[in-house]
């Protein structure tokens, strides 16, 4: 005996609290649910007070130091022009370091998220085993990963490296599992199903449609290490970070607007060339 089911659909909790208004448009009666913003407003209060609780946030101190702001922006923003010499080396180290770990994290990733992908490989423990793998590596900070790289291979750029490499290669896998999953699998099955090996029918079938996707991650990943590698000098890892941190050190906020100036205008050719190179990989 089949159980009669109910032909009314469940109405979610909030309508149920605060059921809808009876309206009547054009000779028909509808029913109009309550607005939820106040509720959302409401929520979003609470969550700011008690933000602001739990941090000791103090607006009084923030606007009675803000003047302090002003004075170091000021001095940023008369930069030092005689440091420049002294801020090239540290800069084409930045810049090393960022175009090796890239490349090398790059290159690494693209094994690990063909292995990771769930269309690709279809044993689930692999499957899975690698995700929780990628997401551990991807959960560390970089500034964790270059402390921990210049305690074993010491103090320098290799540091800096290396801790590029894994957060690249963190990084690039995540993104490029989940590309890879998202293929059309018609051509991959089919040479399978002729007797082509797995690895021979994705390099066939699957790789040309991912490879203007794995450029593109790899250049958006080498922006982000540009970045990176520049704070890096705070654990010894080399580049900008050692002068950055030596000039706010010392209060010389002319040569750390030396040395922010040089960087800005780095970062932002790279960027627009990477957006030029990107468009046209799409």
């Amino acid at each position: 005996m089949f159980r009669k089911q109910s032909s009314e659909v469940k109405k979610p909790l909030f309508d149920r609290i605060f059921p809808p208004r009876t309206i009547v448009v054009g000779g028909h009666t509808v029913e109009k649910p309550r607005s939820r913003m106040w509720l959302i407003t409401l929520g979003l209060v609470l969550a700011v007070s008690v933000s602001v609780v739990l941090t000791k946030f103090d607006i009084g101190l923030l606007i009675r130091r803000f003047y302090q702001f002003q004075v170091i922006l000021s001095k940023i923003f008369n930069p030092k022009w005689s440091y420049f010499p002294k801020v090239l080396d540290p800069l084409l180290d930045t810049i090393k370091m960022s175009v090796l770990g890239s490349v090398i994290g790059s290159v690494l990733a693209l094994p690990f998220s063909i292995a990771a992908s769930a269309n690709i490989i279809k044993n689930n423990v692999i499957v899975a085993i690698l995700r929780v793998l990628l997401n551990i590596v991807r959960t560390l900070p970089t500034l964790v990963i270059a402390s921990i790289s210049a305690l074993m291979f010491g103090l320098g750029t290799f540091a800096g490296t290396v801790a590029i490499s894994i957060f690249t290669f963190g990084i690039v896998s995540k993104m490029m599992y989940e590309s890879i999953e998202t293929v059309d699998m018609g051509a991959f099955e089919a040479m399978e199903a002729l007797g082509s090996t797995k690895f021979r029918a994705f390099w066939s079938s699957v790789f040309p449609q991912i490879l203007p996707t794995y450029l593109s991650h790899c250049l958006y990943s080498f922006e982000i290490n540009i970045r990176a590698a520049s704070i890096l000098g705070y654990v010894g890892a080399g580049g900008l970070g050692i002068l950055i941190n030596d000039r706010v050190g010392f209060r010389d906020y002319e040569g750390l607007g030396m040395v922010l100036i040089t960087l800005f205008v780095v970062v932002l050719i790279i960027d627009n060339t990477s957006q030029y190179l990107r468009r046209k990989l799409s």
